[in-house]
């Protein structure tokens, strides 16, 4: 155990070097100063309860960035005086994760130590990087740990996945990014203690905001803004809200286009505008706006939306949503987000219906389970004269002929003849569908809802 410690806190004196960011010397060095996930950390939890059982499992930590999955796996290391061996599946390849392995045989054979092989994004790693890995993790050659900010159940592979614990981390509370900034302010040896510095109290809400659940970003900003800030006669510096402002420049975006971010953040979207919630779908528009969404992607979810639900309710629901795309096209952006937010708030305040694409989905499944009858003789167009000898055509009735350009016919075939497929809502422009049905068919018309 102490040779472990030893490493480490010497690990801690090089990054506690005026050349290392702040973020890398504030890591804490113990479960105790570690902030925040003490629902994966704490005392009582299963991870801590491994470890002082010896019986460290391969574990994966999904979450954030900044949320102290590094740091975490680095404490873990501590504790079970394993020999920590990180990599990085942005800059290491298939060489690296092997001779990683064959120094883990032989500290095994040798100083009978366990080694821990820690690849930090390792969804970035493809399915042959990965499965260079699962070996030596069933034999027990290391202990894996993994980092990734995506959902690992699509981005791991299943094996791998499988003998593998995930432990999920939250993006730290407004007090544990709060918390985390005094220390760094406070502390002499690796933080800014020295420098006498203080931030205003609405520069402090600025940084704890915008810094999103992020204690990297947070800690940047804070170093950034402390040295950008000459000390005055006292030697303290104070730092005011225009300065962190500055130092900050805009809020990391929780997002990534290719990414699990992408389809949540799209998804709370589209519910809010199917919820008819006209602030909840452009507080999300504008979040996807932000991360720089590709604006024809959004342009294309209102067009469905208008069409899938809000349909025949409103029906010109779809124009206003090809007209937006339309304009997006032609102006690009920043402009296009215009467009973007008048067919957002349009849709989500639009009554609403799926009866079309309810509608469509029952005939598909006829379509699909029950056997394709011929067209009906008398919807057959009879193009010669032995078409019409053969009685296409005949029988049809041309509707512009009858009162009302309607007449009762038979237009599915002879097995489907009683199906309904088409059931208007209760909404908009439907009411006056649902009328009109009624009295073509009679008794034949949908059903109310």
């Amino acid at each position: 155990m102490a040779q472990a410690e030893s490493l480490f806190e010497h690990d801690r004196r090089r990054r506690a070097g005026e050349e290392a960011p702040l973020a890398e010397r504030m890591r804490p060095s113990n479960f105790d100063d570690f902030v925040g996930q003490q629902h994966v950390v704490g005392a009582e939890r299963v991870l801590r309860k491994a470890l002082e059982a010896g019986r460290l499992p391969s574990f994966i930590l999904w979450g954030p960035p900044g949320t102290g999955k590094t740091t975490l796996a680095r404490l873990v290391a501590q504790a079970s005086n394993a020999n920590f061996a990180p990599v990085s599946a942005v800059t290491s390849g298939v060489a690296d994760l092997r001779r990683i392995v064959g120094e883990a045989r032989d500290n095994q054979a040798m100083l009978q130590q366990k080694t821990i092989l820690f690849v930090d994004e390792i969804h970035r790693f493809n399915k042959s990087q990965q499965d260079v890995i699962l070996p030596h993790v069933e034999d027990g050659t290391v202990i894996f740990i993994g980092a990734t900010t995506e959902n690992p159940s699509f981005e791991v592979i299943a094996p791998l996945l499988s003998r593998c614990r995930v432990f999920t981390l939250e993006s730290l509370s407004p007090e544990e990014v709060e918390e985390i900034v005094r220390r760094a302010l406070s502390q002499q040896e690796t933080g800014l203690g020295k420098l006498a510095a203080e931030l205003d109290p609405d520069a402090l809400e600025q940084l704890v905001n915008i810094a999103n659940g992020d204690a990297r970003v947070a800690l940047n900003a804070l170093e950034t803004a402390v040295f950008a800030t000459k000390p005055d006669a006292q030697g303290r510096r104070r730092i005011d809200l225009e300065t962190i402002s500055d130092a900050l420049q805009r809020r990391s975006p929780m997002y990534d286009k290719a990414g699990e971010g992408h389809y949540d953040t799209i998804s709370a979207f589209i519910k809010s505008v199917r919820g008819s919630s006209p602030d909840g779908a452009l507080y999300w528009l504008a979040r996807m706006i932000e991360a720089g969404e590709d604006p024809m992607f959004l342009a294309r979810r209102l067009v469905i939306l208008a069409a899938e639900d809000i349909g025949l309710a409103q029906p010109e629901a779809l124009a206003v949503a090809v007209a937006a795309q339309q304009a997006v096209h032609f102006l690009g952006m920043p402009e296009g987000r215009i467009p973007l937010a008048e067919a957002t708030v349009y849709l989500a305040t639009a009554p609403k219906s799926n009866s079309a694409y309810m509608a469509l989905e029952l005939a598909l499944d006829d379509v699909r389970k029950r056997s394709n009858e011929p067209v009906p003789l008398h919807l057959r167009n009879a193009v010669t004269g032995l078409m019409r000898d053969r009685g296409y055509g005949k029988d049809y009735r041309y509707s512009h002929d009858y009162e009302g350009h309607f007449v009762q016919q038979e237009f599915l075939p002879p097995s489907l003849k009683d199906r309904r497929y088409y059931k208007p809502g209760e909404e908009g422009a439907e009411k006056e569908i649902q009328e009109r049905l009624e009295k073509w068919w009679g008794e034949d018309a949908p059903p109310k809802p």
